[in-house]
């Protein structure tokens, strides 16, 4: 168990360490040159973004702890130990897999399966929430943009052909068909509060990391219509979130397609990048450095010793 601390520690720490000291798009110059031409405005704004983060990570904390209430109470305390600790975890996975192994271990094993489940439905409705929004940002931006550029297509189109090369396989093959009917019949046994919580969770979280982005592009000076950069800012996390990888490349991701979004409105790219290196660094790597805290610190043997007490 030691080794395997220490191995999610030194791969998440890699990964933080690499974004921050390697990424030639994270202007230092730029930033210290906006928060003097702001002066005591740029520290307050900067205040504001990092409180943006805290009230994003306080959101989904709320909604595991919603969520696993199916099973047991927990307390904020430990649906944020949970939380934190399973981001850290994922960081060194693809499409952060780790999340859900990360947070089945703080549970019984005969509990493990319904919080797999548990953890799908959380991450199922932030996905309707991304694909809802980010198509009707998209929609909105085709009287704007006449043409779409290549690589942003090319994404859409890629997308589309994977969900129906994945849709036939799984209906083709009936073992994988009964799965999914036992994965819905037991989505559908949650209780229908709990999916509506969820859903809200979902939709007030996107709304603040959206609009984290938002007062970024503010903070460095970019003028633009709200209503017509949300759409944009819905755009891009639309096309990122169709493209698999590791939360490494996140930032690579956002970035590229922002700035092909942006590039139409005459948006300075490293501006762009600038934001998209900050939002990660923000919503990531601070976290996951506080997560990297639970995860030296989880205790399985303790856990399994209060389990039985409780049993008792």
């Amino acid at each position: 168990m030691f080794l395997i601390k220490v191995l999610i520690i030194t791969g998440a720490y890699y990964v933080i360490s690499d974004k921050l000291l390697n990424n030639d798009h994270f202007s230092n110059f730029l930033w210290s040159e906006r928060i003097e031409s702001l002066g005591s405005t740029g520290v307050s704004f900067l205040i504001f973004l990092l409180l943006l983060t805290v009230v994003n990570w306080v959101l989904e904390i709320k909604k595991w702890q919603s969520l696993v209430v199916t099973i047991k109470n927990i307390s904020l305390k430990t649906s944020a130990e949970q939380s934190l600790a399973s981001l850290t975890a994922s960081l060194i996975t693809p499409n952060r897999i780790g999340e859900y192994g990360a947070k089945a271990v703080y549970f019984k094993k005969e509990q493990r399966p319904k919080v797999l489940l548990l953890n799908f439905m959380g991450n199922a409705y932030q996905m309707f929430i991304t694909i809802l929004l980010g198509s009707l940002g998209f929609f909105f931006l085709k009287d704007f943009i006449v043409q779409i550029p290549i690589p942003v297509s090319g994404l859409i189109i890629f997308g589309i052909i994977a969900f129906i090369v994945l849709f036939s396989v799984v209906f083709i093959n009936k073992k994988w068909t009964l799965s999914i009917q036992k994965i819905l019949l037991d989505l559908r046994n949650v209780p229908s509060v709990i999916h509506k919580k969820t859903f809200l969770f979902s939709l007030v979280r996107y709304f603040v990391f959206s609009h984290q982005f938002y007062f970024f592009l503010l903070f460095f000076g970019v003028e633009m219509d709200y209503f017509i950069v949300m759409p944009v800012i819905f755009s891009m996390y639309l096309i990122s979130s169709i493209i698999p990888g590791f939360v490494l490349f996140d930032w690579l991701v956002k970035g590229s397609v922002a700035v092909t979004l942006f590039r139409f409105f005459g948006i300075n790219e490293i501006i762009i990048l600038s934001i998209t290196a900050s939002m990660w660094i923000l919503n990531f790597a601070i976290p996951a450095i506080v997560g990297s805290f639970y995860v030296l610190t989880f205790n399985s043997k303790q856990l399994t010793l209060n389990e039985s007490k409780v049993s008792k």
